[in-house]
């Protein structure tokens, strides 16, 4: 049945690496304050998961929103005490989602009201940008409703796997439609999104300072995400971050916080550098993921 699980989370089951396991492990740590925060926007990207969650980690829910036609599904919720607009979005869970991720040719990035001019094309994942699109105009309605009352909050993009390259195409059209706003960027378990135009894309328009790219060593599984602590982890890989290729013209956008070992602690946990680090989760090759 794993091999089913790896087609519901993302769509297609790619072939297991040659690499083994012990890797070299990095050296490293965050602040316990990134930390935190890592775990804050895990659980926002959990709870959107939820059938019903009426106030996401407390905070208020503005909207909830679904497409019929791509079940993309998400909501706004803002939290007043962290001063924050929270747009998470939903990873794999039904049919129209498995037809989502195996899309998988790279065309320009095109959204509404989003025009990009850069010298070398800025391409993405055509089955996550169809995705992104068919909720894009009710997200950023409402979100433009928020900034209009509440001017001075920070806009946070948060998704996991599938939910996450949405969020990551999100925060790009949010930066476009919100020049004036503090955008940032949460995703776990995000698959490549785009290619080296997309990706240098992100850090020119966010900054990689604003981005937060979470990948785990070990699987965090929407069911788990909250289960013991946000970070736990099963025994297995999360495969989702490697299962498009570069060899595609695929390439991950800045900035990869790795958890590498356990426990999930501040020490376990990397900044990475650049795009695609080779002693990060590139450093486990490409494989499937029973998530």
């Amino acid at each position: 049945m794993r091999w089913l699980r790896t087609i519901a989370t993302f769509g297609s089951i790619v072939a297991c690496s040659s690499r083994q396991f012990p890797l070299p492990l990095p050296v490293g740590g965050i602040p316990d304050s990134t930390y935190d925060e890592l775990v804050r926007f895990t659980k926002f990207s959990s709870a959107v998961y939820q059938f019903i969650c009426p106030r996401p980690l407390g905070s208020t829910l503005v909207e909830s929103f679904t497409s019929i036609i791509t079940d993309a599904h998400g909501f706004v919720a803002r939290d007043d005490e962290t001063r924050e607009i929270v747009v998470a979005f939903r990873g794999s869970r039904d049919l129209e989602d498995l037809l989502t991720d195996g899309n998988v040719i790279l065309i320009p990035y095109e959204s509404p009201g989003v025009q990009l001019n850069s010298t070398e094309p800025i391409e993405v994942h055509a089955g996550f940008l169809i995705s992104f699109n068919s909720i894009a105009r009710t997200a950023i309605a409402v979100v433009q409703e928020q900034l209009e009352s509440y001017p001075n909050y920070t806009v946070v993009a948060t998704g996991h796997s599938l939910g996450g390259a949405i969020a990551s195409l999100a925060s790009v059209s949010l930066r476009v439609h919100f020049p004036s706003a503090r955008i940032r960027l949460f995703t776990f378990g995000q698959p490549r999104t785009g290619n080296l135009g997309y990706a240098d894309a992100v850090s020119e328009l966010l900054g990689n300072a604003n981005v937060y790219r979470g990948c785990f060593l070990l699987s965090i599984s929407p069911e788990y995400l909250t289960d013991v602590h946000p970070l736990y982890s099963r025994s297995h890989l999360d495969g989702v971050p490697t299962i498009l290729p570069e060899s595609w013209g695929y390439r991950h956008h800045a900035t990869e916080y790795w958890q590498y070992m356990e426990p999930p602690e501040p020490s376990t946990v990397r900044r990475c550098s650049g795009q695609e680090d080779p002693s990060c989760s590139d450093s486990i090759g490409q494989h499937s993921s029973p998530v």
